[in-house]
């Protein structure tokens, strides 16, 4: 079978296929520690809200047939896009309305459509290239693009905190916006690092994006205003400028594959458009479950008080866990500020990244090996090839059981000092 240039891109190669074969592969072997992929910790009160709505709409033969049996517009369910506009307008006085709201199937979906609708090659035949100003940045992009070397990244400042911990910064020095870019896009907090810009990069970052009259897309899948997962001082924003992404999943519901695009009107009607052509309609099973959590605001008060507590105290967790493990080896660790992953630096590492997890996975612990987070990067920058993400969401005794394998294997590739 001969595929097309986009199907061989697609199907094969891609860093985000390696780490959901990962996934499938930890979950058929009980043996395997899954330390790499994106899956939200299981938090019971959150799975007893979620039961317990399930519940209700089963319960209401109405409501089960409006959940299971119809299609939604291909701007997605209208009464939670209301809902959720009314609630952001009450919390945080944005100039919006359902018509600036836009549901797809999972936020992967979204920027999909997002970057193929705003990079690539226009009707005048120029090629436009989504920007990324902090790399490294989200596995999932880079295979996204229908044409090829859809991205250009930018090398960011590190800025070490301590000893050990060290911060990503965007070099807004090395920024260059010309007429090729079509889109700036970050994630907030980053994936892979657990990295959250600060409210005084986001607005330099609208301010370049109003200058050039392109949009800037926030991926707020684990951030801010849900689910939440934000530990440091950050606010949520929104303008006519900026996109932004949210997720359901991370709020506890990635089967439900629901995301959400905030955005000015043109850009979501043109969204609408390709949703019809790509999905026919978004799944409305996320979105009828929640209507009554945004309607009352209560996702927000779950993200504070249930969500947020949780990851943090399972970060704080994994951290004390890497402290004890990787005594007296050569590593650093990004300030972990928001989602649920550690992104790990070691400096001079002796074989490549990609050689450590192919290690790793042969004993048993799968993590993602850190140069698939650098698209659209120029060649020839050791540091990508220095770190692994890991995740550490799941059950804290396999967490802290996975980083002493790591710091093992670690200890077994860097030449350790004669006596």
């Amino acid at each position: 079978m001969q595929l097309s240039a986009f199907g061989e891109k697609l199907s094969s190669g891609a860093g985000i296929l390696s780490l959901m074969d990962d996934l499938g592969k930890a979950m058929a072997d009980g043996d395997l520690i899954m330390m790499g992929g994106g899956n939200p910790g299981h938090i019971p009160a959150i799975q007893e809200v979620v039961r317990a709505r399930l519940q209700a709409i089963i319960d209401d033969e109405q409501a089960l047939r409006r959940l299971i049996g119809i299609y939604d517009p291909p701007r997605g369910d209208r009464d939670f896009r209301r809902a959720l506009a009314a609630l952001l307008r009450q919390e945080y006085g944005w100039d919006l309305g359902e018509d600036n709201i836009c549901l797809t199937n999972g936020s992967q979906g979204a920027f999909f459509l997002l970057f193929n609708l705003l990079a690539g090659r226009t009707t005048a035949g120029a090629r436009r290239k989504i920007l990324l100003p902090l790399a490294p940045e989200y596995i999932g992009y880079a295979d996204l693009g229908i044409e090829p070397d859809l991205f250009v990244a930018v090398q960011p400042r590190i800025e070490m905190v301590d000893e050990t911990f060290f911060k990503y910064r965007v070099d807004f020095d090395r920024l260059e916006i010309n007429e090729e870019i079509g889109a700036i896009c970050v994630s907030r907090p980053t994936n892979p690092t657990g990295n959250v810009l600060t409210d005084d990069e986001v607005a330099g970052l609208v301010g370049l994006a109003a200058a050039h009259d392109i949009p800037l897309i926030v991926d707020g899948a684990y951030g801010l205003p849900f689910p939440g997962m934000v530990y440091t001082a950050a606010q949520p924003t929104w303008n006519e400028h900026l996109v932004l992404c949210l997720s359901l999943s991370k709020f506890g519901l990635p089967a439900c594959r629901t995301g959400i695009v905030i955005a000015e009107p043109e850009l979501i009607r043109a969204l609408a458009g390709m949703n019809a052509v790509v999905n026919l309609a978004p799944s409305s099973f996320g979105a009828r479950l929640t209507a009554d959590l945004v309607r009352t605001g209560e996702i927000l008060r779950l993200g504070r008080e249930v969500i947020r507590p949780c990851y943090q105290r399972k970060r704080d967790l994994a951290l004390t866990a890497v402290a004890e493990s990787f005594a007296g080896l050569p590593y650093r660790v990004h300030v972990p500020e928001g989602a649920f992953f550690l992104w790990l630096w070691f400096p001079g590492l002796p074989i490549t990244s990609r050689a450590l997890y192919e290690r790793l996975k042969a004993r048993g612990v799968l993590v993602v090996s850190g140069d698939w987070f650098f698209p659209g990067l120029a060649a020839g920058w050791s540091h990508t090839d220095e770190c692994l993400r890991l995740t550490y969401s799941q059950d804290e005794a396999e967490v802290r059981r996975g980083i002493a394998l790591i710091a093992d294997e670690i200890r077994r590739i860097f030449p350790q000092p004669e006596h």
